[in-house]
């Protein structure tokens, strides 16, 4: 009965280092799998979030400025007593 209980310790004993040695490698794995995901990311020419706020700022200063120009243009028109321009077909630039 003696040898039985010691053959299951055993087997015990190399199911757990199996375990060990599986998730160290599990680890492993996912430490590779991140380096590359980064690295490929980073070769990839992407804008960060503050540069985007920035850019997105901007954006909307200049579309408040074009319009307050607009307004204006439209109201020396007005005062001039000239007519708008035609229209070419194509849309304007926003």
């Amino acid at each position: 009965m003696q040898s039985q209980n010691r053959i299951f310790e055993d087997m015990s004993k190399i199911a757990t280092s199996a375990m060990g040695t599986m998730a160290g490698v599990g680890r492993e794995v996912e430490t590779l799998i991140r380096g590359r995901v980064r690295d490929l990311v980073g070769d990839v020419d992407m804008v960060g979030r503050d540069e985007f706020e920035a850019v997105k700022a901007m954006a909307a200063t200049a579309r408040t400025e074009v319009e307050a120009l607009k307004a204006e243009i439209a109201a020396l028109r007005a005062t001039a007593g000239d007519k708008p321009p035609e229209s070419t077909g194509s849309a304007p630039i926003v």
